[in-house]
């Protein structure tokens, strides 16, 4: 009985705690990130690691740090490979998740590297609206500075995983036939399974090391 009860507890306490991707406390996504760190991204095609440059852009690298040090990118798919341009990711499988990010945007950052290959920024749909989508430069794209995409992070390692990363897709709708962001958003892991089951995904995204 006395075992029961624990149990029970233990299943109920957890019903009741809000789950911090789900219900992400406004102090912890305030937390200020290392001067720089790197993280391991475990993919379906192998392994490939990004400095993460604070000074390059301050809030991007603390909401990576968060969403990394959250678990927020595994199981997470490249669902936007365009050739010669970019791999995007960020749009979670969970839409409980994808609700609860929709809306906790974040302010710019200055540009203040250029978006040439092997760097990372984060994806926007206009000015201050960044959120948890990441995109990876396949070429130099230094077009993208004046829109104020700023760079926060370099591939250091794995660029050839990152290369090949599945890309028969292409873009979203209407320029491709990839997957669409707004049912990815509502329909989640299921849409892409069904759809699109050939496009990679991450297994597991690490902090490996850290500096002041």
């Amino acid at each position: 009985m006395r075992r029961f009860f624990a149990l029970s507890f233990l299943v109920a306490a957890a019903c009741h705690r809000p789950a911090p991707l789900t219900a992400p406390s406004p102090t912890t996504l305030d937390a200020v990130a290392p001067d720089s760190f790197t993280v391991r991204f475990a993919t379906t095609r192998g392994d490939f690691f990004l400095k993460v440059h604070r000074d390059w852009s301050p809030r991007g690298a603390d909401r990576i740090y968060w969403l990394v040090n959250h678990r927020f990118y595994d199981g997470v798919r490249f669902f936007r490979v365009v050739p010669n341009f970019v791999v995007q990711f960020g749009l979670h499988g969970d839409t409980a998740v994808n609700r609860a990010w929709k809306d906790r945007r974040f302010a710019d950052d200055t540009v203040r590297r250029g978006n040439v290959r092997g760097t990372l920024s984060f994806a926007t749909g206009g000015p201050n609206t960044r959120t948890t989508q990441l995109f990876i430069n396949l070429k130099d794209n230094q077009r993208l500075d004046p829109l104020g995409f700023s760079v926060v992070a370099q591939v250091v390692a794995g660029m050839s995983v990152v290369d090949s990363l599945y890309q028969g897709y292409g873009d979203g709708p209407p320029r491709g036939k990839g997957p669409s962001q707004a049912t990815m958003a509502s329909e989640g892991e299921a849409y892409l399974a069904r759809e699109f089951p050939n496009l990679d995904k991450i297994v597991s995204a690490r902090v490996v090391q850290r500096w002041k």
